[in-house]
């Protein structure tokens, strides 16, 4: 087991695990660390804890310090010159014809990058863009092309229920989505009923995939012929969220019932 704590660099973003490096921390404690594209700036969502070796990927590297008022100063003054930088992108783009559409401008705490988001129907030839925007910032630059999920988190925005979209209010990571889990939950196939304003399926199909599996599995199957309290029948439907079957009996009426009261023994009969 290895001694850890959980960090975001941006909310609801993805948790990285650090060597908390015998600091006193907690969540909601702002730190700066070491990582691959140089130091930056966190906020602690997981205090201290073991996690298995082989959840960690190393070299683990460990937490500086928890955050002084300069440091949170010098991330104020990066967020302005995010801004700035976002307006010139948006001018250079313009200026060399560039079919792509900017999302988001971050800073490295360290200055030492600047990385623009967007997106693009296709590939993109940006070299010329990024010869113009090192000029004029005089440090590394990485345009980083995302896909529309991606966008939307970056974005937000209030999703088909009303509510702030998922991936920007608590979702840290995508999970896949498919079509098969709207179809296990009898949901219209109708693209523009199941889709996201991202134009992809919407995240909240997984949520109750498993609990759909679980009941279903407990289910006879449309067709089966099954015992119930007023006696033999067929099913004829199920519902898994009021946990019923809906039977025709041997008269030719239906009647439904929950799935605890039918029996599938007559099969072998």
């Amino acid at each position: 087991m290895v001694s850890v704590v959980g960090i975001r660099f941006r909310p609801v973003g993805k948790i990285y695990y650090f060597d908390p490096a015998e600091l006193d921390l907690k969540p909601g404690d702002e730190v700066i660390v070491e990582t691959a594209r140089g130091t930056e700036y966190g906020t602690v969502v997981l205090g201290v804890r073991e996690v298995p070796e082989e959840q960690i990927v190393s070299p683990l590297k460990k937490v500086i310090r928890k955050a002084t008022p300069e440091d949170k100063k010098k991330l104020q003054d990066n967020k302005a010159k995010e801004e700035e930088a976002m307006e010139i992108c948006r001018q250079k783009i313009a200026s060399h014809n560039l079919d792509m559409h900017l999302i988001d401008v971050e800073y490295t705490f360290d200055n030492s990058k600047i990385i623009f988001y967007f997106t693009a129907e296709g590939r993109v030839d940006f070299r010329e863009l990024v010869k113009d925007l090192a000029a004029v910032f005089r440090t590394r630059i990485e345009l980083r092309q995302i896909g529309v999920r991606d966008e939307a988190k970056m974005v937000g925005g209030v999703g088909p229920c009303g509510r702030l979209f998922c991936c920007c209010s608590f979702l840290g990571e995508f999970e896949p989505v498919s079509i098969k889990m709207a179809k296990e939950q009898n949901l219209s196939l109708n693209p523009s009923k199941i889709s996201g304003v991202c134009g992809r399926l919407m995240c909240c199909l997984r949520y109750e995939t498993e609990h759909y599996e679980d009941t279903k599995a407990e289910m006879p199957n449309i067709g089966a012929t099954v015992l119930t309290p007023e006696g033999a029948g067929r099913v004829v439907s199920v519902s898994v969220v009021k946990r019923t079957v809906t039977v025709e009996l041997e008269d030719k009426v239906t009647a439904e019932f929950p799935i605890e009261e039918v029996d599938e023994r007559t099969n072998d009969a």
